[in-house]
């Protein structure tokens, strides 16, 4: 899937920027995914791209938009003046961003006194990886799990209704709000610029991204498709106090420089004001149909019957499985070499089809990448597993009271058909109390915040605390039944094992 982005830039400036600055121009572009990995021809090529320049009125300059975005962060100074402005975040880090209502008198009548929705994505900039945007995500997600690319800072936020995250898409969010009234929304971007960067030297260049927003008002259905105004801005995320020292050099760059040098560069401004844009080039993420909340309140849950899933709405994702197969083209091959930690040799490979990389033997492997990284990517191409340290399988109490009172029946009616009951399998790699109540959480599919305590059923019934020393002296295999008890803090509860 390709973004479609329209940067404010004149057809004259990018000429000479071509000319004067290629290298910063493309920066980014071809270190992300190793040489040859794909034609730039293609990517330009692209039907998506070149419709982008007729996708925004001509009058855009001296329009006036009825919303205005303020990211309040710092731009850095040493952006050329007809250059996008660039600001430095950091990873993790909440940052206030001003929903304006900017339109005239009489302007938009229709949403006064009404909710519009704003979507927020944090996406990429360069061209390059926006053609390979699912696969990059893919590989986050697989190196983070668990973790999502953008939050909101619900507590700090001002003014937004019913802020919602799709686990599904992990860089976007979305929420209600009256443009009427105060609005302010603070995001966390917990991705960093390096992580989509070919690791080569050391002190690699972290790709830009963009924050783009999206804003609907509700049609005649009740439903928020309508497109009312799109803005972005481009950011770089560096590792917490990264931002800050970025910031600095940058500055003390600029001050070395000659007056007539400083001519060319643009002011660092206090904030960054988001600048309009075409709108998200997907329909599907402005349908009605409800996603999870931030703050959805669960009476109970239950493990599913049959084939053993959690019975919740919406489905998790599929497992992803990154086994690479022989009918692997060469550029997915390259992919597939940087998301499993291979991107030194991503270029001795450039040529390499899936089908080749399967064949190469042991010793083939060891002798091109040497012992250690040969035996660790043989490994790889094999797909083979690492046994976990410690299975244990869990069934839900009141599924097997359901099953046990159901085989009675069926005995004293005659019927001599046996029943079973279905287990969970949880595979334990660190043996702590942590790591168990994450993967009893995704069982249930809840937040592990929502698990309290843990407990095991003692001598006498008594409730044992589970610490990380009774873990690792639990039985390899061993059997229990979790029972679920509320707890006293809302959307919370205490798991028993027995």
């Amino acid at each position: 899937m390709a973004w479609a982005l329209k940067l404010p830039l004149a057809d004259e400036v990018i000429e000479s920027g071509l000319v004067q600055d290629f290298d910063a121009s493309l920066s980014g572009i071809g270190q992300e995914l190793g040489a040859g990995a794909y034609s730039m021809s293609d990517v330009l090529a692209l039907p998506i791209f070149k419709q982008e320049e007729s996708s925004l009125p001509p009058d855009n300059e001296n329009k006036i938009l009825p919303f205005q975005y303020v990211l309040c962060a710092a731009t850095s100074p040493a952006v050329k003046l007809h250059d996008e402005t660039l600001t430095y975040l950091n990873q993790g880090q909440s940052y206030e961003i001003r929903m304006l209502d900017n339109r005239k008198l009489g302007e938009l009548p229709e949403i006064n006194g009404k909710l519009v929705k704003s979507i927020f994505r944090v996406v990429f900039h360069d061209r390059r990886l926006q053609y390979t945007e699912h696969q990059q995500l893919e590989g986050w997600r697989w190196n983070r799990p668990g973790d999502r690319i953008l939050d909101i800072d619900i507590p700090m936020s001002v003014g937004i209704i019913d802020p919602r995250a799709n686990p599904t898409q992990l860089n976007t969010v979305e929420f209600l709000w009256d443009p009427a009234k105060r609005t302010s929304v603070f995001i966390q971007v917990h991705c960093i610029s390096t992580e989509f960067t070919m690791r080569k030297h050391g002190g690699e260049k972290g790709v830009p991204f963009r924050v783009q927003i999206d804003t609907f008002k509700e049609n005649e259905n009740g439903e928020y498709t309508e497109h009312l105004h799109s803005a972005s801005c481009q950011i770089k995320v560096f590792k917490p106090k990264g931002a800050d020292r970025k910031q600095k050099t940058d500055r003390e760059k600029m001050e070395k420089r000659t007056p007539h040098e400083k001519e060319k560069y643009q002011p660092s401004y206090e904030t960054t004001i988001l600048t309009e844009c075409s709108p998200w080039p997907e329909i599907t993420y402005v349908n009605n149909s409800p996603s999870p909340g931030f703050n959805s309140s669960h009476s109970s849950f239950s493990l599913g019957e049959g084939n053993g899933s959690p019975n919740h709405q919406p489905e998790p994702p599929p497992p992803v499985t990154d086994n690479l197969l022989p009918t692997t083209t060469p550029q997915e091959a390259q992919q597939w070499l940087h998301r499993n930690r291979f991107s030194t040799f991503t270029r001795l490979f450039t040529n390499f089809s899936g089908a080749d990389l399967l064949k190469l033997t042991r010793d083939d492997v060891i002798q091109i990448c040497g012992p250690a990284d040969g035996i660790r990517l043989f490994n790889a191409l094999k797909g083979r597993m690492v046994r976990p340290r410690l299975t244990i399988y869990v069934c839900q109490e009141s599924l097997q009271l359901r099953e046990q009172q159901q085989q009675q029946q069926k005995h004293e009616d005659g019927d001599s058909n046996g029943t079973f009951f279905v287990y969970h399998a949880i595979y334990l790699e660190e043996l702590t109390a942590v790591e168990l109540t994450e993967k009893i959480a995704q069982l249930f599919s809840i937040s592990p915040r929502q698990i309290s305590q843990i407990y095991k059923q003692g001598p006498t019934g008594i409730h044992v605390l589970i610490s990380d020393e009774m873990i690792q002296n639990f039985q390899e295999e061993a059997c229990f039944i979790l029972d679920t008890m509320k707890a006293e803090t809302n959307d919370s509860y205490h798991i028993i094992l027995k």
